[in-house]
């Protein structure tokens, strides 16, 4: 499995610090964020701030890690025995519960645009990728461990193609400002997981 998420806890400061981050994030998006504009949403100096992160880069990892640990808590309490299920909670949750977070998605994709130029930011992106693909992965080898999905597939193939459907979309959302993409790429992974799963 890929480097799982921090299992350290957050203090109450540090959370308060990711929420304000998320809030600044969706009001001036990636290329206008200023540890100024998240002090003003956390309520204290930028000073506070920099007692938890020396730099923004730093505070920007930091939080795309708190976002994967909050999808994955989500996940987690949505998750049932029944791989189909699980699988169709996971795609809910990257890609119809999206829609009403358009000023986030869209600033997570500015900050992937820019991955090249940050080199921590690129590689918690990545271990990011990587971790969500796993998970994707790991509920569809269950899925064919137990017979609900055909035991020809390749876990890893699927788990691929469906994260791509799902970037892809989510592309597509940001680019065309229109929620409805995200319903056909739940539809087109509904129609792959069908066309490719089932047993």
């Amino acid at each position: 499995m890929a480097d799982t998420p921090t299992d350290r806890e957050r203090t109450d400061v540090e959370e308060a610090i990711m929420e304000a981050t998320y809030r600044a994030l969706r009001e001036q998006g990636y290329a206008d964020l200023t540890m100024r504009a998240i002090a003003e949403e956390y309520g204290k100096t930028t000073a506070a701030i920099h007692y938890h992160y020396d730099t923004k880069d730093d505070l920007l990892v930091a939080f795309l890690e708190y976002l994967l640990d909050t999808f994955l808590d989500h996940v987690h309490d949505a998750a049932t025995d029944d791989p189909e299920s699980h699988l169709g909670a996971l795609l809910d949750g990257l890609l119809i519960e999206r829609e009403d977070d358009y000023d986030l998605v869209c600033a997570l994709l500015e900050m992937r645009a820019q991955a090249p130029y940050h080199d921590a930011i690129r590689e918690q992106l990545v271990r990011n990728d990587e971790y969500l693909r796993e998970v994707v992965r790991s509920v569809v080898a269950d899925g064919v461990e137990r017979g609900v999905f055909r035991d020809d597939v390749d876990p890893d193939t699927v788990a691929s193609a469906l994260i791509t459907i799902v970037k892809g979309a989510r592309t597509r959302f940001v680019v065309l400002a229109d929620p409805s993409v995200l319903h056909v790429a739940r539809d087109t992974a509904d129609a792959y997981v069908q066309g490719v799963l089932d047993a």
